[in-house]
């Protein structure tokens, strides 16, 4: 057979950080047949089985691959938790160019080894993928959401997922301003993917003077048109004075040489991991008087929505619960205020209580 599933044992050189992350298994999956290289890390197991999406990109290495899917798989235990959803902390990579290399037997065949996890482990959609792709995961495994609305799946999370940072945003500008309105406020979205585009969608509504950066060129042209906003250029992107950064797009835009470049009050985004170094960057944030909004936090709103097919409820019942993120901002921002910590320290804090307390 072509395929073969290796789980990381004591000798591999990843065993270490995978002790110091916390994760539970990381397992390797290939097959040559479809050209399938993909790698899924179950971070944490405790509050339910393990949920995150798949992700597609042509990483550079194994090892850039592993660390990624290690790091969004423990964020993901962190989302589950801080939201209060009775599930654990899980991801999944393939490795490899999804315009050119992603064919419906390859995701096939990597739903056959979502299913050898036996539920332990649930996929969804994440970067490089789309409710077809979902679609022809499902038909290897019932371990998987994100599935179009006409199968009984609750559809692209995207426009959850932008609400929830939405409401995060909104609750950041009530901490440093006194009003949540963004009326007017100079907002830069790097990024305008599925979830940026639903993003300045809502930014455009309320009448936000919004700014857009992507590295498709051809989106951007396409966003500018649809919402009448403007782009700017990834060079200029971190001298421009903002009144709020929202990264949207791939993680570690956040590190000593951006931050120290940043004009901004408030950083508030849907991608995940946007701090390169955790307690180095969001104390160097904190250190300029910028207010961090948890990403781990804002961005839940995809889960939540991705849960809600676990669990049977309404789209409408998915944003009454993603309407929640605002208040659970408000309270991490007053927390690290009164505790005197970083927001990121304060929103870790409350995660990994509930982890700790095991309590469902």
């Amino acid at each position: 057979m072509s395929s073969h599933v290796t789980q990381i044992k004591s000798e591999n050189s990843f065993l270490e950080i995978m002790k110091v992350m916390g994760h539970e298994q990381l397992v390797f999956c290939q097959d040559k047949k479809t050209g399938l290289k993909a790698i899924i890390a179950i971070h944490n197991t405790k509050l339910g089985p393990a949920l995150g999406g798949t992700r597609m990109w042509d990483y550079s290495s194994e090892e850039e691959a592993v660390i990624d899917v290690l790091r969004l798989s423990r964020g993901m235990s962190f989302k589950a938790a801080i939201t209060g959803l009775e599930l654990g902390g899980g991801k999944a990579v393939i490795i490899g160019d999804a315009k050119t290399q992603k064919t419906p037997e390859l995701m096939q065949r990597f739903g056959k080894f979502v299913d050898t996890l036996n539920g332990n482990y649930i996929t969804a959609e994440d970067v490089g993928m789309n409710e077809k792709d979902m679609e022809y995961v499902r038909l290897a495994t019932k371990h998987v959401t994100g599935i179009p609305e006409k199968l009984g799946g609750s559809g692209d999370p995207s426009p959850v997922t932008a609400y929830g940072v939405y409401m995060g945003m909104k609750a950041c500008a009530m901490h440093k301003w006194g009003s949540d309105s963004l009326k007017g406020k100079k907002i830069v979205v790097q990024g305008v993917g599925h979830v940026g585009e639903s993003l300045v969608a809502h930014l455009n509504d309320e009448g936000a003077e919004i700014f857009i950066n992507d590295i498709n060129l051809e989106q951007v042209t396409l966003i500018c048109k649809k919402y009448n906003v403007n782009s700017i250029q990834s060079s200029e992107m971190f001298d421009f004075d903002m009144d709020i950064y929202s990264p949207c797009a791939l993680g570690a835009t956040l590190n000593p040489i951006s931050i120290e470049k940043l004009k901004c009050s408030i950083i508030c985004g849907a991608a995940n991991n946007q701090l390169e170094d955790e307690n180095r960057d969001s104390l160097l944030i904190a250190n300029k008087a910028i207010i961090f909004a948890p990403d781990f936090l804002v961005n839940a709103g995809g889960l939540i929505n991705v849960y809600s097919e676990i669990k049977k409820f309404s789209r409408e019942e998915a944003l009454s619960q993603t309407r929640k993120i605002y208040n659970t901002t408000l309270d991490i921002l007053r927390k690290s205020q009164v505790e005197n910590i970083t927001s990121y320290a304060a929103a870790l804090k409350i995660a990994n209580q509930r982890l700790l307390s095991n309590n469902k």
